[in-house]
């Protein structure tokens, strides 16, 4: 079976700043305990590297690049120059890392699909990636680079006939859709929470001809998820036979993610990616949203372990996993009181 895992130590202590709900560890603590767990063999682990300016020029303007370089370089930039891409304004910080850390979570979402169309990997496992909001000229929604765009392009320049992009993200995967729902050779589903920010992505809304949307109620749970994914996105991309896929597979739907209303058990999350895994075609798996640092970091652990054939339904915590999930922090209401699950199992409990 092959599988990778691709991370970067980038991750470990690059926050958005305080205050921001991206202020949390997101990251490193799945890589670790993906270690602690065992479910991570030698070969499997692949670090990456920032990508270089040039080769995010295939979905992001040269002059919006410039801007996240010199935004890094002096942790400043011009009112001109953030009025237009937004760039320290809309939740969109300029902090230390502002270009290297989405830059590395490109790099790792373009290299994903390379090993992909060449044949290398069978599933590639890139929890950074999924910031599906980025725009070409501006930064959107806690989004500076927008690495899904990157890797399905890289695949259509790459010779791909048929991508199947699919986003099971809380928000709407509006920075795709509004660029990439033209091409014939992409298909877009998301299914995301009704009247949530960005508020795009409404049932009879195609884009450009390409995409099909799905909205869930405030408090949909498991089972809506899960009709949608397998009444109505399962058959379609059935139909449209994808030779690659790309799960967006961010996990803020969960119960207890503080930046959605909806209501996933991780049971449920983890069985509408099964489901698309089940699809059996060389597969791109990113990360998204998540804003909880325990219910992420567990959430992501166990689709890592999806991937490799084990079993996170059942999975408890050993001495160094429960260490790892005991030392997060999260300055939030929700976290005055931390549940025994958060840090002493990969599943949720479920009535």
């Amino acid at each position: 079976m092959k599988v990778c895992f691709l991370g970067s130590d980038i991750f470990r202590g690059s926050v958005y700043g305080r205050g921001h709900p991206l202020n949390i560890a997101r990251v490193w603590p799945v890589i670790d305990i993906c270690h602690a767990l065992g479910w991570i063999e030698a070969g499997e682990y692949q670090p990456i590297a920032p990508a270089e300016p040039h080769a995010l020029h295939l979905f992001h303007t040269p002059d919006y690049v410039s801007a996240l370089l010199e935004a890094e370089e002096y942790q400043k930039i011009s009112d001109t120059k953030m009025q237009r891409h937004r760039i320290g304004l809309d939740s969109n910080p300029i902090f230390p890392q502002v270009y290297s850390r989405p830059a590395t979570a490109a790099a790792a979402s373009m290299h994903g699909a390379q090993l992909l169309l060449a044949g290398q990997m069978q599933t590639v496992f890139n929890p950074s990636g999924g910031t599906h909001h980025g725009m070409p000229d501006r930064a959107n929604g806690f989004c500076f680079v927008n690495d899904p765009a990157l890797a399905i392009l890289t695949l259509i320049q790459g010779g791909a006939g048929r991508v199947a992009y699919i986003d099971i993200d809380a928000h709407h995967a509006d920075g795709v859709e509004a660029h990439l729902s033209t091409d014939p050779r992409i298909r877009l589903w998301s299914v995301h929470e009704e009247n949530r920010w960005p508020r795009t992505g409404k049932p009879a809304d195609k884009g450009g001809g390409q995409a099909r949307n799905f909205t869930l109620p405030r408090g949909a749970d498991d089972s809506a998820l899960l009709e949608i994914v397998n009444l109505h996105i399962l058959p379609d991309v059935e139909q449209f036979d994808p030779e690659f896929i790309i799960l967006q597979a961010g996990c803020d739907g969960l119960l207890d993610d503080p930046q959605s209303g909806l209501a996933y058990s991780n049971h449920g999350y983890w069985r509408a990616a099964e489901q698309i895994l089940g699809i059996e075609r060389p597969t791109l798996v990113l990360g998204g949203g998540g804003y909880n640092p325990f219910t992420t970091a567990r959430a992501w652990s166990g689709l890592w372990g999806l991937i490799k054939k084990k079993n996170p339904y059942q999975t408890r915590a050993n001495s160094e996993v429960r260490k790892i999930l005991s030392s997060l922090e999260w300055q939030h209401r929700r976290a005055r009181h931390i549940p025994e699950q958060w840090t002493g199992q990969l599943f949720d409990e479920t009535g």
